[in-house]
């Protein structure tokens, strides 16, 4: 089965190690990052695993989200590749609603 995940994260001061958190994030499958710290992620991995995987990464301090998203709606802002973003939505069969 697959998932389609958006990860947000704070990280807290003293660390904030944030090559290793997006380096987790991106480990987990095909992704885009929407924001400094959020992405969306298409992966095997639930968001119990995928929390693991991240939280590993991350200080015992910093805060981290894991959603599983069945839909979801984007601005245009930066030019977001959305062809691509919702072609990997599709790929875990669900109805992308970009």
């Amino acid at each position: 089965m697959s998932y389609n995940l958006f990860i947000a994260y704070d990280l807290m001061t003293p660390g904030q190690n944030y090559e290793a958190v997006r380096d987790a994030i991106k480990s987990l499958g095909q992704w885009h990052q929407f924001q400094l710290s959020l992405f969306y992620v298409h992966t095997q991995h639930n968001p119990s695993t995928a929390f693991s995987i991240v939280a590993a990464a991350a200080d015992t301090n910093d805060r981290i989200a894991v959603i599983n998203a069945h839909s979801g709606v984007i601005s245009n802002w930066d030019n977001p590749p959305i062809d691509a973003i919702n072609s990997i939505w599709a790929a875990g069969q669900i109805e992308p609603a970009f």
